[in-house]
């Protein structure tokens, strides 16, 4: 189901409303996911579909929001901060009745701290960064350029940054240098490893796996029933 959701006021800006996917049958269990950010959110979105159609169908509701500036928001992105995409999820789980909080790479930066739930192979900012800007300096030798890391480095901190087709804003380059996942009380680590196989994330193209996605929902699954018990 597609509905939207509206993320806290912020002043100087108008308010917003943005998309949400979600299998929301009402039910006890209610899982926010938060995604994967910038070209592995595109590799990953069909993955993340097909866990939530699994959880689904083992009577879990999902809710997967859009945050300001990703996807079809007309937020800017360049505007956008991470400590303000945190205030966004926590704010998400609790109008959204959410449960259990499960962050996909990336989005186990800005994952609830006060919901139970797991991290999906975490990403921490610095190597988030490091791939981004990898990728351009490959981009921009290939067309001639030289670009330095020490200079992208030194021009993000300063006016952000465009990376991979997104425009980073300085304050969000700035604080993705050092932010590091962290697993709060009734959180736990999902590693790629438990999947089998290497994440989709390193494909070339956006691509799925019925096996993986079928893993990480059946862990979900156990995590739940034995909490339970």
């Amino acid at each position: 189901m597609i509905a939207t959701w509206h993320p806290p006021f912020r002043e100087g800006a108008a308010p917003a409303e943005e998309l949400l996917v979600s299998f929301n049958r009402g039910r006890a269990v209610r899982v926010l996911v938060c995604p994967a950010w910038f070209d592995e959110a595109n590799k990953l979105r069909r993955f993340t579909i097909e866990v939530m159609r699994r959880l689904d169908a083992a009577g879990i509701d999902s809710l997967l929001p859009d945050l300001p500036g990703c996807n079809e928001s007309l937020a800017p992105l360049e505007n956008q901060t991470l400590e303000g995409w945190r205030s966004d999820m926590t704010r998400a789980a609790e109008a959204l009745g959410a449960t259990h909080v499960l962050a996909i790479r990336a989005g186990a930066l800005v994952a609830p701290t006060g919901l139970p739930g797991w991290h999906y192979a975490p990403q921490s900012g610095p190597r988030l960064l490091r791939g981004m800007i990898r990728a351009r300096i490959i981009a921009a030798r290939e067309e001639g350029l030289a670009e330095t890391n020490d200079d992208l480095m030194a021009a993000g901190r300063s006016e952000g940054l465009m990376l991979g087709g997104w425009r980073i804003g300085a304050e969000m380059f700035r604080a993705l240098e050092n932010a590091e996942p962290v697993l709060h009380d009734a959180q736990r680590t999902i590693e790629q490893s438990a999947l089998g196989g290497p994440g989709l994330w390193l494909r070339a193209e956006p691509d799925e796996d019925a096996a993986q996605a079928d893993r990480l929902a059946v862990i979900i699954g156990e995590n739940l029933a034995m909490s339970a018990t």
